[in-house]
């Protein structure tokens, strides 16, 4: 359905839950599936080093695809690419859960992250595309909610799953994604927006394969990181970041000669907030991503917890990321990057109040002691993840929407692996070194809470930055620029 750039879609709330929907399950995914990981190598008979790959062959895909898959979208068209990747999804997902060996199983989920990660971009995208005003932040309140909430609850939605599903459980964490997504299919293709798309559909693929090389350098090294690999392949970091520099280089030049480059240069040097809330979002992924698997080492193989118990000792940050995130996507028209540098103290302070809790505390009262901190630390990180997705994208022209969701979500998915690989390395390292895991889980949570404090840094310059260029806040016309509907 076409609509006049004047009026606003009568369908796009009901449009964004859908793609809301989408989006949770694929970001879900990333988490849900380490709580299965020993039922799962147990009943398929499989190795260590093969069943991590369950987890991190889905996590490499998904950041490989990214920003390629949001510049598809923008050329050819974010309804069409959304609803394909989330065909796939669906099918793959019932794949995983059919696959009768870890080899199939591995197969399956590195394909369910390639549809993941061309479904991903298309959500921010599509915001950018339906909505305009405050309305947008609203969305986008929604949509950092998602991206913080599915991380938190993947332990407890998969420790439920396997506690109800009994032997084999494991499966249907994969299953319970085919009537979900079905739903949402058959929702999309009611509710999503026919729209002219807003490139030439032309792609750059000089610029895919050095993109997509620079980043398979820089991750795979962190995703061998687990099963002691890293030291193997060290050299695949300078290798890495030598591509990108050259991946940088030749998008320059394709934007020079009037191509359509893969990522436009001037998301980052001529677009208001862009690059320092890319970095930021790195920075934040780093130890917001780790937390989560050293709080289950240290819940379940510390204290004992089974799989769901552990995760429901961190529902309270999960609860307060939801609630806050709402409210903050109504707030940051007003406070603009202040609202981040008060959420990233907040949840900074949730959590290092968490670290001392479970340093000192008894074990038998530990969970229950940590959960008002963090709750705290939940509030402050509702406050930081969607008003930092609005702020970045903002000022995005909507024709490269997609690209510019799909970078974004790239650097979240890198810091993530720096933080998933570092964080729960220095946990076993500090337990082998004292076999304490009050010690460990201290030491671990105080590195990722050190992580923020850069992220913090980031926030606080930029905040200096607009504060001395104006009032610090978002202003409103920032809202309506380039939100044509014409383009998509």
């Amino acid at each position: 359905m076409h609509r006049p750039d004047e009026r606003p879609d009568p369908d796009r709330w009901r449009g964004l839950w859908v793609t809301l929907v989408a989006g949770f399950m694929t970001l879900l995914d990333v988490t849900i599936v380490a709580v299965a990981l020993p039922s799962l190598q147990r009943e398929l008979h499989a190795s260590a080093a093969s069943v991590q790959w369950v987890v991190s062959g889905y996590a490499l895909a998904f950041a490989l695809t990214l920003v390629t898959a949001g510049r598809i979208g923008d050329a050819f068209g974010r309804r069409r690419v959304f609803l394909a990747a989330l065909a796939a999804f669906v099918v793959c997902s019932a794949a995983a859960g059919a696959a009768p060996g870890i080899e199939l199983l591995v197969v399956a989920r590195i394909a369910q992250g390639v549809a993941a990660g061309s479904l991903a971009p298309q959500n921010s995208a599509l915001i950018q595309q339906l909505f305009r005003g405050a309305e947008r932040g609203r969305a986008f309140g929604l949509f950092g909610a998602t991206v913080g909430v599915s991380s938190a609850v993947g332990p407890v939605v998969g420790g439920l799953i396997l506690a109800l599903a009994g032997p084999g459980g494991w499966r249907w964490i994969f299953y319970v994604n085919v009537p979900v997504g079905v739903l949402a299919l058959l929702l999309g293709l009611r509710l999503l927006p026919r729209v002219a798309p807003g490139g030439r559909g032309r792609l750059d693929p000089v610029g895919v394969v050095l993109l997509g090389a620079g980043i398979l350098a820089l991750m795979l090294p962190l995703v061998l990181a687990e099963g002691g690999g890293v030291g193997r392949v060290w050299w695949l970091f300078p290798v890495g970041a030598l591509v990108l520099a050259a991946f940088a280089r030749w998008e320059r030049r394709v934007a020079h000669r009037g191509g359509e480059p893969l990522l436009d240069p001037a998301l980052l040097t001529e677009t208001r907030g862009y690059a320092t809330g890319a970095g930021l979002a790195a920075l934040y992924f780093v130890g917001f991503s780790g937390v989560w698997l050293v709080f289950a080492l240290f819940f379940q193989n510390g204290l004992g917890y089974s799989p769901l118990m552990s995760g429901l000792a961190v529902t309270p940050f999960a609860v307060g990321s939801a609630v806050a995130a709402a409210v903050a996507g109504r707030l940051v028209e007003r406070l603009g990057r202040l609202l981040t540098v008060w959420g990233l103290v907040g949840v900074m302070t949730g959590l290092g109040v968490t670290t001392l809790v479970l340093w000192l505390a008894p074990a038998d009262r530990a969970a229950l002691l940590a959960a008002p901190a963090l709750l705290v630390g939940g509030l402050g990180s509702g406050c930081v993840i969607s008003p930092n997705i609005t702020m970045t994208l903002r000022d995005v022209p909507v024709r490269m929407a997609g690209a510019a969701g799909g970078a974004l979500q790239t650097g979240q998915r890198l810091g993530g692996a720096v933080g998933t690989a570092a964080l729960p390395g220095l946990f076993y390292l500090t337990l082998n070194a004292h076999d304490d895991y009050q010690d460990a889980v201290a030491l671990s949570v105080g590195s990722g809470v050190a992580a923020m404090l850069c992220a913090l840094a980031v926030a606080v310059l930029d905040w200096r930055r607009d504060r001395s260029g104006g009032d610090g806040r978002c202003p409103p016309e920032a809202s309506h620029s380039h939100t044509h509907a014409g383009h998509g």
